[in-house]
């Protein structure tokens, strides 16, 4: 099948596929003679192991180390567990970060209870406050992967 066909079949944007291809997360597919790639049922499912991780949240280097780790079927499993059970862990803190910035937006909102003239907006002011603390207090507070 060609590329348009997988996308399809699978629900992946092309380029999203080209990606995976670059990345090494798929193989590199066959060519036709006109050069066009050429897609197996083997892609498919491999593409559909990828989305999975991915709608886990799992990056690019932890999904390449499960694939690695499914090419080894006679290797115990512990070096899943370990992968999965540090990925917990980063969802955990995550979440942890989420919820501290879930409160800080709920404190900055309640600055501005009701609607006056912008130049008196205690959600601007608000930020123009933190915006002078430095770029230092934003990294701090900024979580990660949440866009």
């Amino acid at each position: 099948m060609k590329i348009g066909i997988l996308a399809e079949a699978t629900g992946t944007p092309v380029e999203t596929i080209r990606f995976y291809e670059r990345e090494g997360l798929l193989p590199p597919p066959a060519r036709a003679e006109n050069n066009y790639r050429m897609y197996l049922p083997v892609h498919v499912e491999r593409l559909a192991f990828v989305r999975q991780c991915r709608n886990l949240d799992m990056t690019l280097d932890e999904i390449r180390a499960l694939l690695a780790l499914r090419e080894s079927p006679a290797q115990d499993c512990g070096d899943i567990n370990t992968l999965l059970d540090e990925h917990i862990g980063h969802v955990a803190q995550r979440i942890r970060e989420l919820r501290a910035l879930e409160a800080d937006l709920k404190a900055l909102r309640a600055r501005c209870i009701a609607p006056h003239a912008v130049t008196e907006c205690g959600i601007l002011s608000g930020l123009d406050t933190a915006a002078a603390a430095g770029p230092e207090l934003a990294r701090r507070r900024h979580v990660h992967g949440a866009h």
